[in-house]
């Protein structure tokens, strides 16, 4: 096996024994599955290049040096052809796609293989060792020894040629083998996946090899956070283009992303039916029945026959995007009833659509929150919902897709609020998850103990108060039993958050007050025995002050159970107003407030028993 790292740079002699230059490159024909060398690049003295046919003058190769047949004079140099390319400068270290993982990856090193004295190429390293070898050989035999010392495999990472698309060269006029899988020859999803892993400079290229059908189809697969991003980046006149052939309810979203202008001159870029769907969709709230809907729906009257509607579908309805039920409705516009497409189809031609009509239509209104509106979809197993106003009016109907990225999106935002990454997200907004986060009553502890601590060692207080610096630091080190219950009442709060949706049915606040002092009223208890003992055996204090200090304690649990409940009630309401807080904003500020309340009454305590 031969790797192309190793190569380069390595000593290219002629039959005559004579380094005439040094390996600069390998170009390879691609129209193969497995691509063979086809030409030797290598630089002469002064660094002048050079190329020359493979098959016609390498004798032999080796990991020291290539080896021609001819000697110098005798070689003729050659050009490179338009279905080859170059192996270092077209692929080394550059940016891939692995259109089988469907994933973007970089070429660290590449895999060659000697056979029937050709050479060809088996794939792209895009593992550590490639990179390690790139460095040095020595570091990738190290690490290898190293891995087996652990009873591990330092594997390699190689994607085959015939499962890589390049991002950085346009190779559309260069030969490919029929095998070959090429980026824009995937799925609309898969296409989608991988661009959502390159820069928008490598995302304009590939969107140079769509044609606008498939580029529509690609951005109505893309993320929310990177379809406007995508139609800005492209000329006003394809993107255009692309918003009509998309759906209205797609498109809508995509254009209220934009700014106002850029939205403005797309409209008027459009055709006038395209640009006129569009602008009523914009003019419903977002995460609503309306904000969701597409227009396009098929609507029939009752007087037509079977028949009639089947033409009517084939020249009028044929683009619709769901076509499993059709709509009846009277002369306004008003919905009637609906007929499935099963049903339709296996009529006769001359059966009247009011035979056929069902008109148990269950319907969902314009202002419906979209979550309200994919939960019926789910329990009726609807694959479209129809939409009206508050006349019975059609205006739409939801898809099922449409429904499904809702509950995906509510989803996502259940969890956000579950662990407070509502405005982060990446690696580093998961590490501060799990190391501040979880743990912000370890640090509010840790400042708590430093506080008393040196509260404590100020010899002008203590010496005045010396009880009050007692008790203070006994509250500090018993601080965690109030802040644990200020997290819980804060965790029930935000499981509220997520198990009902906005203006939903939820207790009011005068049960969950009561609810939460129940349990309040246990954690009270114990953590008043707790600091009854705490004291006593510390020494703290001497005669009542343990009994007043354990009050105090159970006080501060309680106080901060009602606390913790108000800000949750705070949270409910800004949740039914669209602004749901962090969970982590929340949970701290009950913290912060129960840690106030302890050390507050437990200073207060020392002091009173000083002035006495």
């Amino acid at each position: 096996m031969f790797y192309l790292t190793r190569m380069l740079g390595k000593p290219v002699v002629d039959a005559a024994g004579e380094t005439i230059g040094r390996i600069s490159d390998i170009a390879v024909a691609t129209g193969e599955v497995f691509p063979r060398v086809t030409s030797l690049a290598f630089l002469g003295p002064g660094k002048t290049p050079f190329m020359l046919s493979w098959r016609k003058y390498v004798a032999s190769i080796d990991d020291e040096k290539v080896v021609l047949n001819a000697t110098k004079d005798a070689l003729r140099f050659s050009y490179l052809q338009p279905d080859e390319i170059l192996l270092a400068r077209d692929l080394l270290n550059k940016q891939i796609v692995d259109t089988q993982g469907m994933k973007v990856v970089r070429v660290n090193d590449l895999k060659l293989s000697e056979s029937r004295n050709q050479l060809r190429l088996l794939g792209a390293e895009v593992g550590v060792r490639g990179i390690l070898r790139g460095l040095h050989p020595v570091l990738e035999t190290i690490a290898e020894r190293l891995a087996k010392a652990f009873g591990k495999e330092l594997r390699e990472n190689i994607i085959a040629w015939n499962y890589m698309d390049l991002l950085e060269r346009d190779l559309s006029q260069v030969k490919l083998s029929v095998t070959h899988k090429r980026l824009h020859e995937l799925h609309p999803a898969d296409i989608a996946d991988v661009l959502e892993q390159l820069t928008p400079a490598q995302r304009a290229k590939v969107f140079e090899h769509l044609d606008n059908a498939q580029a529509a189809e690609t951005i109505s697969e893309l993320e929310d956070a990177f379809q406007a991003e995508v139609i800005g980046d492209l000329g006003a006149q394809r993107a255009s283009d692309i918003l009509e052939i998309m759906d209205p309810d797609d498109a809508a979203d995509i254009i209220g992303d934009l700014p106002y202008d850029k939205a403005e001159a797309l409209l008027r870029l459009m055709g006038v039916n395209e640009a006129r769907a569009i602008r009523s969709l914009l003019g419903y709230r977002e995460k609503t029945a309306g904000g969701i809907m597409t227009p396009e729906v098929t609507r029939v009257t009752e007087d037509m026959t079977v028949g009639e509607v089947i033409d009517y579908i084939r020249k009028e309805a044929s683009e619709h995007e769901s076509l499993y039920y059709i709509y009846v409705v009277d002369a306004n516009g008003r919905l009637e009833g609906v007929v499935s497409l099963r049903d339709l189809v296996l009529s006769e031609p001359g059966t009247r659509i009011a035979d056929l009509v069902s008109r148990d239509v269950i319907t969902a209104d314009v202002d419906d929150d979209q979550e309200s509106v994919a939960e019926t979809m789910s329990k009726y197993d609807l694959l479209a919902l129809p939409v009206v106003d508050e006349t019975g009016k059609l205006l739409g109907i939801v898809t099922v897709d449409d429904a499904l990225e809702v509950m995906e999106e509510e989803s996502a935002e259940d969890l956000e609020i579950a662990t407070g990454t509502s405005r982060e997200h990446g690696p580093l907004a998961t590490a501060w998850w799990l190391i501040v986060r979880r743990n912000a009553w370890v640090g509010l502890w840790a400042i708590a103990l430093i506080v008393a601590a040196s509260v404590s060692r100020d010899a002008s207080i203590c010496s005045r108060m010396p009880a009050a610096c007692d008790l203070l630091l006994a509250a500090a080190t018993l601080l965690p039993i109030v802040l644990r219950a200020a997290d819980e009442v804060s965790s029930r709060t935000i499981s509220e958050l997520i198990d009902t949706t906005p203006g939903g049915d939820r207790p009011s606040f005068i049960r969950r007050l009561l609810r939460e002092s129940g349990i309040g009223a246990g954690v009270a208890l114990a953590a008043a025995i707790v600091a009854f003992a705490w004291v006593e055996i510390s020494a703290a204090a001497q005669g009542t002050v343990g009994i007043v200090f354990a009050l105090a304690t159970g006080v501060a649990v309680l106080v901060t159970v009602f606390v913790a409940s108000a800000f949750g009630e705070a949270a409910l309401k800004a949740s039914d107003a669209g602004k749901t807080p962090p969970s982590s904003l929340l949970s701290f500020a009950a913290m912060l407030a129960g840690a106030a309340v302890y050390l507050g009454l437990a200073y207060a305590l020392g002091a009173w028993i000083e002035l006495g």
